[in-house]
């Protein structure tokens, strides 16, 4: 795609009896064309960058600055793409190599980790009448929304074989462990003056439930999910998930901060989300260890709208609900394992607990995040859509 400067102006291409007019009538030959080219642009649904051979920023749509959390494109159009782009080092790598490499990338994808995106691109270079290399223009989509997406179909996929092996172990083992409780209770009221033998059963019974539960735990979790769908009040949820957790975790002195206003009904099932954030509550009170504080948020927010979308100018709404805490914090190398099923750093934990919420999260049509870090906390953000029909999610999308 040629652009409208330098020996590509409209002006350049006109024939050559309006190229003998007056400059003045020139001008107003070309400014239509010039205009329309500027529509097209501005209204693809895909970002464009364009330089100058020279470096100098050319053009941009509102699309890329958009993507790219980027001013105005009026205030960076003939500067140096390498200052207009300084907090995106990723983009200027990409726009400096058009005029090196041999083999332009087509279809490939960057991630911008500071503005949370994946891009899909492709980069190619404007060159003029006698083939000379004048430019170079970059097309990209805003492909999160898919990575999510193909993110969720991946892990329901896993899930899936994994739900058909551990369902089946389950059931295996549910019988057997209900034996043993049961035998091991007769038989310490068989010796009931023995201490020792009482010590020793007694610790056979708790096993015996404790793996009892790992298995009924496991069996809820390759259920497949179904949700009970009405008017859900979320504030009530949240207040109810205080009090369950309060009931099954031990509090000691940690405090609870909740900053939670009124918020509008949702399409959701009311006993499945308070499950959710009773378990990001429970693990919040285990990981204080009675001390600290704990924040519990909500926020109703507008989804911004994905121009990928045919009816990209309808207003979407979600609600964004924080559970923070001020504790030791995730580590690194454990982030991108927490929500694996049976990962677990807790001496008789199942592993099961964060698989179980992301899943009812999932079922939503929302996600949930993590932003944690050793001696900075953690916080789990939820957000979930407030209309189940606003495909918040991108499920319409084709090709985004």
């Amino acid at each position: 795609m040629a652009l409208p400067t330098h020996s590509d102006h409209p002006s350049a291409r006109l024939a050559p009896q309006e190229a003998s007019l007056p400059s003045d009538q020139v001008a107003r030959l070309a400014a239509p064309e010039d205009r329309f080219f500027r529509h097209i642009v501005s209204s693809l649904r895909n970002g464009v960058i364009a330089i100058h051979r020279d470096g100098a920023l050319a053009l941009m749509n509102d699309e890329a600055c958009r993507i790219f959390a980027l001013p105005s494109p009026s205030l960076d159009l003939g500067r140096p793409f390498g200052d207009a782009f300084r907090e995106r080092p990723d983009l200027v790598r990409v726009l400096a190599g058009a005029f090196e490499m041999t083999t332009l990338p087509n279809r490939a994808e960057l991630r911008l980790k500071d503005v949370d995106r994946v891009i899909g691109y492709t980069l190619s270079v404007i060159r003029d009448d006698a083939d000379r290399a004048i430019g170079a223009v970059l097309f990209f989509k805003d492909l999160t929304r898919v990575e999510q997406q193909e993110e969720r179909e991946r892990l329901r996929d896993r899930l899936a074989s994994l739900g058909e092996m551990a369902a089946g172990i389950a059931h295996e083992l549910k019988n057997p462990l209900a034996g043993i409780e049961v035998m091991a209770g007769l038989l310490r009221r068989q010796v009931p003056d023995s201490k020792n033998a009482q010590s020793l059963l007694s610790d056979i019974i708790s096993e015996a439930k404790l793996a009892n539960a790992i298995v009924v735990e496991m069996l809820e979790f390759v259920r497949p999910v179904r949700l009970q769908m009405e008017q859900t009040d979320l504030t009530d949820v949240l207040h109810q998930a205080v009090r369950l957790a309060e009931s099954k975790a031990i509090r000691g002195q940690t405090a609870v901060k909740l900053d939670v206003p009124h918020l509008p009904a949702i399409d959701g099932d009311h006993h499945q989300l308070c499950q959710v954030f009773t378990n990001l509550l429970i693990n919040a009170f285990e990981a204080l260890d009675g001390r600290g504080e704990i924040w519990l948020s909500a926020a109703i927010q507008a989804l911004e709208p994905d121009p990928a979308v045919s009816d990209a100018h309808s207003q979407a709404f979600v609600v964004v609900i924080d559970v923070a805490d001020n504790g030791p914090g995730v580590p690194a190398d454990l982030r991108d394992k927490i929500f694996d099923p049976f990962f677990t750093t807790k001496v008789q934990g199942s592993g099961l607990g964060l698989p179980i919420v992301r899943k009812i999260v999932d079922a939503h049509d929302g996600r949930i995040d993590l932003v944690s870090g050793p001696g900075q906390g953690t916080r789990f953000r939820v957000t979930i859509p407030v209309s189940s029909a606003s495909g918040w999610f991108g499920k319409s999308v084709a090709d985004t």
